[in-house]
This record gives structure tokens, C-alpha cells and sequence, in this order.
């Protein structure tokens, strides 16, 4: 049987990558690869100045193939989501590599040309949003205040006091949802994702949720689990967000201020690609004993998750999904979460134990100390979706869309 080609498009990609959808994309390519029936190629873009500008060069890494397109540091606005020189070096690979379909995943910077180009060539795209950048120029739906816009739906004309040029972002705004057209199938990591992009126009009734999947712990993961909570009887809370407000440290800090208590730990990873994030952060004033985990990979992350029996999710904003809620569930550590969005879409949520966003630190100060007073840290493990999963479902999607295609014919 032929393999179906499969031209994966995503702004990051192994060798250089960056990002929870940057993890989706490349482990269910790879995932794909696996099972047998999919030949993945990939393109991403990268950023030197060694490299002429809009040279095309050829990584490959796991056995798929990454073209990374170099771009310039300044581009224009219209460029970051709309780039003609990107645009041509997209058409250029699809006439050469002449895949079935294109799976855009993360386009931004990359630009709405990858559409336009696969359309013009007859192939068929799945485009697979993960964030908010389809209808919000900030991606995030994040103001400059660092607080959650809010808006549901999206209304462009109520953007006005959040962007520094109203009809730019106008024309941006119309631009993209004119290009959803393009694809065959648009899929959402979580429902509430699909309902706000589609209520604030987005591809209306055209959307299906295609759930994220994580990696499952090591098989030698609960053992080591188990060691360490005997060796050591105390809680270790973790924490895998940045510092900044959106993501609820400073609720955090303000809620462990307050408990009477030194005996816990709490683990904190520095996501930043420099170990910068908790440099000038003095953890010291805190009670109990803080500690800086450096960043993690897929490959690496059972180390951390060992270590801690809670997760702490307190982000700010409505988000489209959690990996690392997923992530320590299926490892059965303890999630205190906010009613953040997508991120709530799981097995092991109790909705009488979401802390609503914007809450006041006592709240999660109290879950903290039942917590601390309760000592249960032994927590059964959540089913949650796979990679593994999540490839032989996208699989059924790349079905379904072809089987359309012959009986449109």
C-alpha cells in the first residue's frame, strides 16, 4: 500500500523546537510515521544571519525531513501573517515534494500563503488551530495589561483600545477568516477552543475537536514514584509556568505566604530556553524549601513528575488546552487547576475544585492547607489521551477528508 505524504507545517520543528504545539506536532508525526501508512515531511522556519534571506535548508531528525525557511528579524505587520517571500518558497517545496495533504499546524510568522498554495495545487489541508491567533492578532487573547481579554465572541470592532493599529487589524482579521475557507477540516484541541473561534466567526459549523495527546510515564515511572514518596514523607508542590502574572505566580506566592508551615517542598521549572526566568526571583522568603528544575523534554520529563506529588495550575487566562495537567494525572500527582478554558476537558476535573480565575489567594491558600494537612499524596492515575492515541485519530481525519474529496468528485 502507498504511504500517504503528508506535508506538516508548523513555525517550530525538531531539531529547533519550542512550544507545547511544537511537542504535538512533531509527536504525532512521529507517532504517524510509526504506525505505518504516513510519510511525514515537515517545514518550519528558523531565523540566522548566516543564511541569505529566504534560503531554504534541509534538517532531519527520527527519519523526517525539515525544510527551515530563514527569515529576515524585520518584517512588516501584513508579513507575520501574510509573507509572499515564505508564500513562494511553499510553493516551490509543494511543486518538488508533491504531498497528498498539508497538515498546518502553528502558522504564524509562516503565514496564510501555505492555504493559498496547497488550494492552487489541488491538495488538501487540515488545519489544526491550538491557540487564539486566528482571531486575535495577540494570540493569546492577552491584553497589554496582562490580563484575559474576555471577549466571547471575538467582536474585531472591540479590539481597538488592544492593538496599535485598529484597521491593520481589521484587515488582518477579515484576511484570516477569508483563508479558513481553504481548508478542508479545522480541528480544535478542546470544545471550548472550537466554540469561541467559530462564535467570533471563525469557520462557523466547520470545526472538529481533535483532542491533544500526551507522553504516558515510563514503565519504571510509579517505581521511582513510589522510592521517593517513601524516602521522603513531606509534599512537593510543582510548578511549570513562568513568573509572569498570566500564569498565576504571583497567586501562588501570595497564597504560601501565608502557610504556618516549613515542612514541603516546591519544585519549580525554568521553561526558558536561557535560565532566565527565576534568575532575580529570590524564592527564600517563602516557607518551606523551593528548589529550580531546569527545562524538561518529552524524553526527560518523568524526572521532574517523579519528584512532586501536586501540580499547581493557576493560569490567568482561558486556555485551549494543558499538557501539563494531562501530563501529571497520567502519573497520578494531584492537580489544583483554575477554570481556565479547554484546560478543564479531562477525566479527573472536579468542578467544585477549580479556583476561578481572578480568585483571591485565601482560596488557594486553603486548598494548600488542606493539602498540607490531609498529607494524601498517593492519587490514581487518569486515563488521558496518547500520542499514539492522537496519531490513529488524526489518521481517521485524513480518512474522512478523502473520502469526501471521491464523493465530491
Amino acid at each position: 500500500m502507498n504511504k500517504r505524504h503528508i506535508l506538516l507545517a508548523n513555525i517550530f520543528f525538531a531539531p529547533f523546537s519550542y512550544g507545547g504545539a511544537t511537542v504535538v506536532a512533531e509527536q504525532v508525526a512521529q507517532a504517524l510515521q510509526d504506525q505505518g501508512g504516513f510519510r511525514i515531511t515537515a517545514v518550519s522556519l528558523c531565523s540566522r544571519n548566516d543564511l541569505a534571506p529566504y534560503a531554504v535548508i534541509k534538517s532531519q531528525k527520527n527519519g523526517i525531513v525539515n525544510f527551515l525557511i530563514n527569515v529576515r528579524h524585520e518584517r512588516s505587520y501584513a508579513e507575520m501573517y501574510n509573507n509572499p517571500e515564505i508564500t513562494a518558497r511553499l510553493a516551490e517545496l509543494i511543486s518538488t515534494l508533491e504531498p497528498d495533504l498539508v497538515h498546518a499546524h502553528c502558522v504564524q510568522e509562516i503565514g496564510t500563503g501555505l492555504l493559498a498554495v496547497a488550494e492552487a495545487a489541488g491538495i488538501p489541508v487540515i488545519l489544526s488551530v491550538h491557540d487564539f491567533w486566528w482571531i486575535c492578532e495577540r494570540q493569546f487573547m492577552i491584553r497589554f495589561d496582562e490580563k484575559y481579554c474576555g471577549q466571547n465572541p471575538v467582536k474585531i470592532d472591540k479590539c481597538k483600545g488592544c492593538v496599535d493599529n485598529f484597521w491593520a487589524a481589521k484587515v488582518r482579521f477579515n484576511h484570516l477568516q477569508e483563508t479558513s475557507a481553504k481548508a478542508a477540516l479545522i480541528t480544535y484541541p478542546s470544545a471550548f477552543a472550537r466554540d469561541l473561534s467559530e462564535a467570533s466567526g471563525f469557520a462557523p459549523g466547520r470545526g472538529v475537536v481533535w483532542q491533544n495527546g500526551v507522553k504516558l510515564p515510563d514503565d519504571d515511572f510509579f517505581a521511582k514514584q513510589s522510592k521517593r514518596r517513601l524516602a521522603d514523607r513531606q509534599i512537593t508542590f510543582g510548578y511549570v509556568g513562568g513568573p509572569a502574572a498570566i500564569k498565576g505566580w504571583p497567586i501562588i506566592k501570595q497564597a504560601f505566604s501565608g502557610i504556618k508551615t516549613d515542612a514541603f517542598r516546591g519544585l519549580i521549572v525554568d521553561g526558558s530556553l536561557d535560565h532566565s526566568w527565576w534568575q532575580e526571583k529570590d524564592l527564600r522568603a517563602l516557607p518551606g524549601d523551593w528548589r529550580i528544575h531546569p527545562r524538561f523534554t518529552q524524553e526527560n520529563m518523568d524526572e521532574f513528575y517523579a519528584e512532586i506529588d501536586v501540580l499547581l495550575f493557576m493560569s490567568q487566562w482561558k486556555e485551549t488546552f494543558g499538557l501539563a495537567i494531562r501530563e501529571a494525572l497520567a502519573r497520578g500527582i494531584t492537580v489544583v487547576q483554575t477554570d481556565s478554558g479547554g484546560t478543564v476537558e479531562h477525566e479527573g476535573v472536579m468542578p467544585a475544585d477549580l479556583i476561578p480565575i481572578g480568585g483571591s489567594p485565601d482560596i488557594l491558600r486553603r486548598r494548600i492547607a488542606r493539602l498540607l494537612q490531609e498529607n494524601q499524596r498517593k492519587t490514581q492515575p487518569i486515563s488521558v489521551t496518547s500520542f499514539d492515541d492522537q496519531a490513529r485519530a488524526f489518521a481517521g481525519l485524513v480518512k474522512d477528508v478523502f473520502h469526501k474529496l471521491e464523493h465530491a468528485a
